[in-house]
C-alpha cells in the first residue's frame, strides 16, 4: 500500500528450490502484509550447484481462491513462531510463465536486523515483514481489495484475455500450495501451513477480458427477437385485415366520397366533309322507314324523300303486300310518323313510289350519276335493318353492271325483276331494301334491293334470308330516275324491248332467240325492232355494245338498262358465223 493507494500485481509461480543464507537479515518493510511477487520481466537467478533449476508450479484455478506465502524461517534464535500468511493477490490471468528467483538484496549497512521471535499458539503472531529484495527483482504486494475497483486513474488487475483460456489443474485438496523459495541468502523457510478456507469473491467486471458465465441453476434469459417477430406479424395481420375491410368498403359503396371522372370538353361537332359522320348527318333527315300491313302479311323496308311533294322512292317487294288493300305508314328520322299511299310500282325493276301528305319541311335528297362510279368508290348505306332504324353502314363499290335477278316468288316469272346492279360490300339487311345508297356527297347513286345470302345463294331479301355477308346489290339510281319519274306522272314505267322471244332453256354460251314463241306464236316479233334488224329464230346473241352476255338474263338486263329508243349494236352466231346487227329499242309498259 503506496500513500493509501493499492498496488496490483501477479502472483509469482516457481519451483522450491533450497535458497542460500542470507548474508543478514532482511530489514523490515514500510508495508505490514508481504507475500513475495514476480516482476513484470523475470530477472535471471544465479547457477549454484545445490539449488536445482525451477520450474513451473501449478496454479490452482479462480476458483479455490488466493494461495498463502509462509514467511521465511528466522535467522537466529529470536526467531519466533512462522509468520501468520496472508492472504494473496486476486489471479488476473491462469497459468503464467514460471518465474525465476529472485536475486538475495545485498546486507545493509547498518548491520542485520533482529529476526522475528518464534511463533507459538498463545501468543499473538507478528506481523509479517517483506523480505528485502532488489528494487529491479520485487515490490512488495498489498492487502487485497475486497470490491476488487482500483482507484480511477490507476492500472487495473486484469490484462486483455489470451485467445483461449484454458484452466490449470489445482493441486490435490488439504496438501496446500506449492511453497515459494526463499531468496539464496536466507535461511531455509519453515513448512507452510494450510491456508484457511477463505470466502470467495465475485470477480469485478473486466472490460477487456472475457464474461463470466451465468450462475449455475439459472436458465440463461431467452431473446426477445421471437417475441418481437409476433408482435410484427400480429401487426401486420391486424393492418391487413383493417385495409381489406376498409377497401371492401370502397369498393361496394363507391368509395368515401364522391367520384368524379375526367372528360373532355365540349368540342366542335361538325365533320371533315367526306367522311361518313359528315354524310350521315346530310341524309339522314330524307330517310324513312316504312311499315306497311295487308294481306296477311306484314313488312319493314325503308325509302327516301324525292321532292317537297312528299314522294318517296322505294322497293316494289317493299310495298307489294300493300298493292291491293293494306296500310303504309311512313316514320321519319326525327320520329314523326304520317300515312302514306301507293303511287306506282313495277316488278322489272323493283321499285315503287309512295306519296305523305300533309307533313312539311321535307328534305329531298340530291341524285348522283351512277355512270360516274368507279370501283373501289366509298359509300353509306342507310336503313332500318330488322326495324332499327337510322342504321348507318359504310362500304366501297365492289363491282359494277353485276347483272341479278330477284324476286320470283309467284312462279309464273311475273314477279322477277332483272337489275344491272351495283355491287357494294356495305352492310345490307332485311329491312334496307328501298333504302339509299350515297355517296361521299351524300348524293344517292343506287337503291339496295338485294344480298347474296350463305346458305340458299337467293338474291332477294323476302324470306326470312340470311343477313350480310358483304355481298350487296343496288339499282343504278339512272335507271330509278327514270322508272321513279314515270311512275309519278303516268303510274307505269315502260320497258325497253328488241321484240324476241328467248329459250331460257338453252344451257350454251349466249343468249339463244327461241324458235316459237309464247303461246305459239313466232319467236320474232314480226314489225319490232329485232325484224327490222334481221334477227332470225335460232340466232344467238353474243354481245351487246362489245359488252359479253351469257345468258338470257343477261341480256334481258343489259336491255333494261337503257331507255326505250336506244340504238344498240348486237353480235350473234349464226350457223356457226358471227354476224353484227344494229337495232332502236322498242318500248312495252310493264307491270
Amino acid at each position: 500500500m503506496k500513500n493509501g493507494k493499492p498496488t496490483w500485481w501477479s502472483r509469482p509461480s516457481s519451483t522450491p528450490t533450497t535458497p542460500e543464507a542470507p548474508a543478514g537479515p532482511p530489514e523490515p518493510a514500510d508495508d505490514a502484509d508481504f507475500t513475495l511477487a514476480a516482476p513484470a520481466t523475470p530477472a535471471p537467478v544465479p547457477e549454484s550447484p545445490a539449488a536445482p533449476e525451477p520450474g513451473p508450479v501449478p496454479v490452482s484455478a479462480p476458483e479455490r481462491g488466493p494461495v498463502p506465502v509462509s514467511a521465511p524461517e528466522p535467522a537466529g534464535p529470536e526467531a519466533g513462531a512462522a509468520s501468520e500468511p496472508a492472504p494473496a493477490a486476486p489471479l488476473a490471468e491462469p497459468a503464467p510463465e514460471p518465474v525465476r528467483a529472485p536475486e538475495p538484496a545485498p546486507a545493509p549497512a547498518h548491520g542485520p536486523a533482529p529476526a522475528p521471535e518464534p511463533a507459538s499458539e498463545s501468543a499473538p503472531a507478528p506481523e509479517p515483514v517483506a523480505a528485502q529484495v532488489p528494487q529491479t527483482a520485487q515490490q512488495p504486494l498489498h492487502a487485497p481489495d475486497p470490491y476488487r475497483t482500483p482507484p480511477y486513474g490507476e492500472p487495473g488487475p486484469w490484462a486483455p484475455a489470451p485467445p483461449v483460456q484454458r484452466p490449470v489443474p489445482a493441486p490435490p485438496m488439504g496438501q496446500g500450495p506449492a511453497p515459494i523459495p526463499a531468496p539464496a541468502s536466507h535461511p531455509a523457510p519453515a513448512p507452510m501451513q494450510p491456508a484457511p478456507p477463505m470466502t470467495p469473491v465475485t470477480p469485478a467486471y473486466d472490460p477487456w477480458g472475457t464474461q463470466p458465465l451465468a450462475a449455475e441453476g439459472k436458465p440463461p434469459r431467452k431473446p426477445r427477437r421471437g417475441l418481437a417477430f409476433v408482435g410484427a406479424l400480429a401487426f401486420a395481420l391486424v393492418t391487413g385485415v383493417i385495409g381489406g375491410g376498409v377497401g371492401a368498403y370502397v369498393e361496394r359503396n363507391g368509395g368515401l366520397t364522391s367520384v368524379e371522372l375526367p372528360q373532355a370538353g365540349a368540342e366542335d361537332t361538325d365533320r371533315a366533309p367526306g367522311s361518313v359522320a359528315a354524310v350521315a348527318a346530310k341524309a339522314l333527315p330524307s330517310v324513312v322507314t316504312i311499315h306497311v300491313s295487308g294481306s296477311g302479311s306484314s313488312g319493314t323496308g325503308t325509302g327516301f324523300v324525292l321532292d317537297t311533294r312528299g314522294h318517296i322512292l322505294t322497293n316494289n317487294h317493299v310495298v307489294d303486300a300493300a298493292a291491293s288493300s293494306g296500310e303504309i305508314s311512313v316514320t321519319f328520322s326525327n320520329g314523326e310518323s304520317a300515312r302514306a299511299k301507293l303511287i306506282g310500282r313495277d316488278t322489272g325493276y323493283d321499285l315503287a313510289v309512295i306519296q305523305v301528305r300533309g307533313v312539311s319541311g321535307l328534305k329531298p335528297l340530291p341524285l348522283g350519276n351512277s355512270d360516274s362510279v368507279r370501283v373501289g368508290d366509298p359509300v353509306v348505306a342507310i336503313g332500318a335493318p330488322f326495324d332499327l332504324s337510322n342504321t348507318v353502314t359504310s362500304g366501297i363499290i365492289s363491282a359494277k353492271e353485276r347483272p341479278i335477278t330477284a324476286g320470283g316468288e309467284k312462279g309464273d316469272g311475273s314477279d322477277v325483276s332483272y337489275v344491272d346492279a351495283l355491287q357494294t360490300d356495305a352492310p345490307i339487311n332485311p329491312g334496307n331494301s328501298g333504302g339509299p345508297l350515297v355517296d361521299s356527297q351524300a348524293r344517292v347513286i343506287g337503291i339496295n334491293s338485294a344480298i347474296r345470302a350463305a346458305g340458299n345463294g337467293s338474291t332477294g331479301e323476302g324470306g326470312g334470308q340470311s343477313g350480310s355477308i358483304g355481298l350487296g346489290f343496288a339499282i343504278p339510281i339512272n335507271q330509278g330516275k327514270r322508272v321513279a319519274e314515270e311512275l309519278i306522272n303516268t303510274g307505269k314505267a315502260t320497258h325497253p324491248v328488241i321484240g324476241v322471244s328467248l329459250d331460257m332453256a338453252y344451257t350454251g354460251d349466249g343468249a339463244r332467240v327461241g324458235d316459237k314463241g309464247k303461246g305459239g306464236t313466232a319467236s320474232v316479233t314480226p314489225g319490232g325492232p329485232a325484224a327490222k334488224a334481221g334477227i332470225h329464230p335460232g340466232d344467238v346473241i353474243t354481245k351487246v355494245d362489245g359488252q359479253r352476255v351469257h345468258s338470257g338474263e343477261e341480256l334481258i338486263v343489259k336491255i333494261r338498262a337503257h331507255r326505250p329508243g336506244d340504238r344498240l349494236k348486237l353480235t350473234l352466231t349464226r350457223d356457226g358465223k358471227e354476224q353484227t346487227k344494229t337495232l332502236t329499242l322498242g318500248s312495252s309498259t310493264g307491270a
